[in-house]
């Protein structure tokens, strides 16, 4: 963070000044990427705070640091009440980010990473609310490809990871766009820097599936489940770059995307170039859902007052 977003911070166990956390230049995460993350959100609807599946983040971030032998000293269980304890410290009653952060530290310079490597977890929280444009992005296929399988696992939430996902970013916004699409290595549809990706045709909606590089997306595993309820069909299976073209509708998911619809690929205009009617019932469900508002997904949420 550039600035100051809250109070305190919780590192280690402790609850320390916001101003004062600080790692070693040798720390090794800095060096290499080795560290997981998790991204989650904390929604307000005036009464009380909700945090959207805070038990799921928290064991992918343990599943993330398991495919790198990254230890953690704290259980799901330890991290799920620390979040909570770290929102009450800083008096957050506003909706917001929260961000776990899980790396290993004076480890040495070698790449030997192991059970036994010293690891340091962190968590920040900060107020935040719209990521995106409500009235849709427009997006480009991005001429790198996303991670693969055979190279690095794209299903853990790693630091380094994201590298892919920042020279995506990077070439997207020097051609004014607001966002890219990675193919994978068989040319497949895979998914944007921080999003999983949805495409509706004739009413019906499809997703990349897991073996075309995408990551495991907890808002995506919602999205289907609500579409499901709303009696929509959702096929998980390849998707080829033409048929984004000829898509009626597209939108991507993650905690900091929530359901956000695409409105351009490659300058060819998505359906009428606004929030198609499908998008906009998936998006409203989430909103209400996430607000506490539909009883059907409460055991999605943790209260925090």
């Amino acid at each position: 963070m550039k600035t100051k977003n809250a109070d305190f911070i919780w590192i280690d166990g402790e609850f320390k000044p916001w101003e004062s956390v600080t790692v070693p230049i040798t720390t090794h995460a800095l060096h290499y990427g080795t560290s997981v993350f998790e991204g989650i959100r904390g929604y307000s609807n005036g009464d009380n705070l909700y945090i959207f599946q805070l038990r799921e983040h928290i064991q992918r971030l343990i599943r993330s640091a398991e495919a790198y032998s990254i230890n953690s000293k704290y259980s799901v269980d330890e991290i799920c009440n620390y979040v909570i304890e770290l929102l009450r410290k800083n008096n957050i009653k506003q909706s917001c980010y929260i961000r776990p952060l899980l790396f290993v530290g004076l480890h040495g310079i070698d790449l030997n990473i192991t059970k036994d490597s010293p690891t340091h977890l962190a968590i920040i929280v900060f107020p935040f609310s719209r990521y995106f444009s409500e009235s849709g992005i427009r997006t480009c296929i991005s001429s790198w490809r996303r991670i693969n399988g055979n190279s690095t696992p794209p299903m853990a939430k790693a630091g380094g990871n994201y590298l892919n996902s920042v020279l995506a970013t990077q070439e997207c916004k020097r051609n004014g766009y607001d966002e890219s699409i990675l193919l994978d290595y068989n040319g497949n549809v895979s998914e944007a820097p921080g999003e999983n990706i949805f495409v509706i045709r004739k009413n019906k909606i499809y997703t990349p599936s897991l073996s075309d590089s995408v990551l495991e997306g907890i808002t995506r595993d919602a999205t289907i489940t609500i579409a499901l309820n709303l009696g929509y069909k959702v096929i998980e299976r390849s998707i080829t770059r033409s048929e984004l073209y000829s898509a009626d509708e597209i939108f991507v998911t993650g905690t900091a995307a929530e359901i956000t619809s695409v409105i351009g690929v490659d300058n060819h205009v998505i359906g009428n170039g606004l929030v198609g009617n499908i998008t906009k019932q998936i998006s409203d469900s989430y909103q209400n859902l996430v607000l506490s508002k539909i009883d059907q997904y409460k055991d999605w949420l943790t209260s925090v007052w």
